[in-house]
């Protein structure tokens, strides 16, 4: 059975940097992306991150050039690093595997 448990949130000031870790188990053996989620309070589920098998990355607009998603296959663990935080990524982000496998997700809040 697939897991996935992230960890890595927190509370941190407007600025601030925090990095998510998703660790999956079993491997990543026959993985083709893996990525991340957010639900704000008030605002449907979104599309933050992602990354492909081959290392392709896609991004939200709104966290182009301030968050980055990575893998480390070796430790079956996905990352986000998030800098530059603003209050509005305040919300529970969730990672996922091909859509199909997800955690039960990590609040970030920040605060201005």
């Amino acid at each position: 059975q697939v897991q996935l448990v992230e960890s890595g949130g927190g509370a941190v000031q407007a600025g601030g940097s925090l990095q998510l870790s998703c660790e999956a188990s079993p491997n990543f053996a026959s993985v083709h992306a893996m990525g991340w989620y957010r639900q704000r309070p008030g605002y449907p589920r979104e599309f933050v991150a992602l990354i492909r098998d081959g290392g392709e990355t896609d991004y939200f607009e709104d966290v182009k050039g301030r968050f980055t998603v990575s893998r480390d296959n070796a430790r079956n663990t996905l990352y986000l690093q998030m800098d530059s935080l603003k209050p509005e990524d305040s919300a529970i982000y969730t990672c996922h595997r091909d859509w199909v496998y997800w955690g039960r997700g990590t609040q970030v809040t920040v605060s201005s």
